[in-house]
């Protein structure tokens, strides 16, 4: 195993999985690290964590003021691309876990132009402000490409179908890939499945012809 509380932890996970880096030609890859604060669920104990939770569970309230503010620094990140000339419609964000639930807030919430949104074993708490957002929300939405494991005993399985669920009911074109047997991880299938997805909604783009 190795740690994937980082970016660069997160990035040798899948890179053991695939046994190769999950690389593009044709796009830029970036693992942002969440910052270390102190975490609830482990009785305050520092972790690097995209948020607090009061706990881990999908029916109690939201940490909303931990949530905000890393949408804002997060924001920043998505900003600097954009000044670097890629078009938010060529940005796709998304997770492990809090991490999946992090880019639902901040795609759905905030950032509705982008190019779609991955969650893998993620989920949102049932009255979650994502659901609020998109109740007054009129504009088209980025798609959401879902994956999780029945066996996942920390991030049930039922709360991300749930979260599916309540996603299309408001608009989101969201697809849940099923995971027989697998727990709270990621497996090659999955990754494989990632990639051939980002590589549908970011493809090559055309040279533009000579003005």
């Amino acid at each position: 195993m190795v740690n994937c509380d980082t970016g660069q932890g997160a990035r040798a996970w899948i890179k053991q999985i695939l046994n190769e880096e999950m690389a593009f030609q044709h796009i830029k890859v970036i693992y942002p690290t969440a910052p270390a604060r102190p975490y609830t669920p482990m009785k305050g104990a520092f972790s690097n964590v995209w948020f607090d939770r009061y706990k881990i569970c999908n029916d109690c309230p939201e940490h909303i003021e931990s949530i905000d503010s890393m949408c804002r620094g997060l924001t920043d990140l998505i900003n600097d691309e954009v000044k670097n000339g890629i078009a938010k419609s060529r940005i796709l964000i998304g997770g492990f876990s809090m991490g999946g639930g992090m880019a639902m807030h901040l795609a759905f919430r905030f950032h509705q132009d982008l190019a779609g949104v991955f969650a893998l074993s993620s989920f949102l708490n049932k009255d979650s402000a994502v659901y609020q957002a998109l109740k007054r929300n009129e504009s088209a939405l980025p798609e959401l490409f879902q994956c999780h494991g029945t066996a996942d005993d920390l991030v049930l399985y039922s709360w991300g179908e749930e979260t599916n669920k309540m996603l299309k009911s408001l608009g989101v074109s969201a697809s849940l890939h099923t995971f027989p047997n697998l727990n709270h991880e990621l497996n090659r299938t999955e990754i494989e499945k990632l990639k051939s997805w980002i590589v549908k909604k970011l493809p090559v783009e055309a040279p533009k012809a000579n003005e």
